[in-house]
C-alpha cells in the first residue's frame, strides 16, 4: 500500500509538470527545454525558507512560486519575441545555467551532493488534490478568452496579430502561469522525496513532459492527463523488468508517435459521456 501511495503521488506531481507544459506547448506552441529549471527554483527556495528560516511551509510555498513567476518573467521577456525553435534553445539554456548556478553554490545549496534534510509535509491528499486544482485551472484557461486566443495564436501567429491579438503578452502570460505551476510542482517534490539535487532537474526531466504532451494529443488537455498516468507509472509498474523498463517505455512511445501521430486524443477532450461508454462496453466484453 506505500508503495501504491508513493507511485500515486509522483504521478499526481507529473501531472502537474505535464499540464504546466500542456499550456505552454499544446495551447500556445511554444516549446520550453529548461521548464524542469521552475521546479528547482520552487524545490531549492521552498527548502532553504523552511530548513535555514524557519518559515512555515504554507508561506515557503507562496514565496516559491512567486519566485518562479519571477524568473518566468525575467527569461520570458527577452525571449518571447524569438522564434520558436530560438525560444526551445533559450529556455535550454537557462535551465543548464540554474543547475550550474545550483552546483556552485555549495554552501548555500549543497551544491552537487544535493539538500536533504526536508521534512516530509507532502502527502497523496496534498499532491492528488493539487493536480485536481491545477486541471482545473488548465482547463479554465484553454476555455477563457486567452485559450482561444492562445489557440489561434499557435494556427497562426501572424493571423493572431491582424486580428488584433496581442501575441507578446499573450506568450508572456501563459508562460508565467506554467513557471509558476512548474515551480509549485517543485515544492511538492522536494517535501515529499526529503531530499534533491541539481542532476534531478537536468533538460530530461523537462524533455520527458514534452513527449507525455505529444504522447496524449498535443491540443488535449485530458489526453496530457492520462499520458502522464500512464507514462508516469509504467516505469513503476516495469520495476520487476529493471533492465528493459526503459525499452519497453520508449517503445510505447514509439508506437503511438508512428501509428497515432496526432496522440491519443489528438485536439479530442475526453468526456464523462465517454468514460461511461468505455466502462460499460467493457462490461459487456467481460
Amino acid at each position: 500500500m506505500g508503495l501504491l501511495f508513493s507511485v500515486l503521488t509522483f504521478t499526481s506531481i507529473t501531472i502537474i509538470g505535464v499540464i504546466s507544459i500542456f499550456i505552454i506547448t499544446g495551447l500556445t506552441g511554444l516549446f520550453s527545454l529548461g521548464q524542469a529549471s521552475f521546479m528547482a527554483i520552487g524545490a531549492y527556495t521552498s527548502g532553504l525558507l523552511v530548513t535555514k528560516l524557519g518559515m512555515p511551509f504554507p508561506l515557503a510555498i507562496i514565496i516559491s512560486v512567486a519566485m518562479g513567476v519571477l524568473f518566468g518573467l525575467i527569461v520570458g521577456l527577452p525571449t518571447i519575441r524569438l522564434r520558436r525553435d530560438y525560444i526551445a534553445l533559450v529556455t535550454f539554456g537557462f535551465g543548464e545555467a540554474i543547475i550550474a548556478v545550483l552546483n556552485n553554490m555549495t554552501s548555500v545549496t549543497g551544491g552537487a551532493t544535493g539538500m536533504a534534510g526536508l521534512p516530509q509535509y507532502t502527502n497523496l491528499a496534498l499532491a492528488g488534490g493539487s493536480a485536481v486544482v491545477c486541471i482545473f485551472m488548465a482547463r479554465n484557461f484553454k476555455y477563457s478568452r486567452f485559450g482561444r486566443q492562445c489557440l489561434a495564436l499557435k494556427t497562426d501567429e501572424l493571423a493572431a496579430k491582424s486580428i488584433g491579438i496581442n501575441v507578446t503578452r499573450l506568450k508572456l502570460t501563459a508562460f508565467l502561469v506554467s513557471a509558476g505551476m512548474t515551480a509549485y510542482a517543485g515544492v511538492l517534490f522536494g517535501f515529499y522525496t526529503t531530499y534533491v539535487d541539481p542532476g534531478i532537474f537536468n533538460w530530461t526531466k523537462s524533455a520527458e513532459w514534452i513527449i507525455m504532451v505529444f504522447f496524449g494529443g498535443i491540443g488535449s488537455l485530458t489526453g496530457a492527463i492520462v499520458s502522464a498516468l500512464i507514462l508516469g507509472t509504467l516505469p513503476e509498474i516495469l520495476r520487476f523488468a529493471s533492465e528493459w523498463r526503459i525499452v519497453i517505455y520508449s517503445v510505447t512511445v514509439l508506437i503511438i508517435i508512428n501509428y497515432r501521430p496526432k496522440g491519443l486524443l489528438g485536439e479530442r477532450e475526453l468526456k464523462l459521456a465517454d468514460i461511461k461508454k468505455l466502462f460499460s462496453s467493457w462490461r459487456k466484453a467481460l
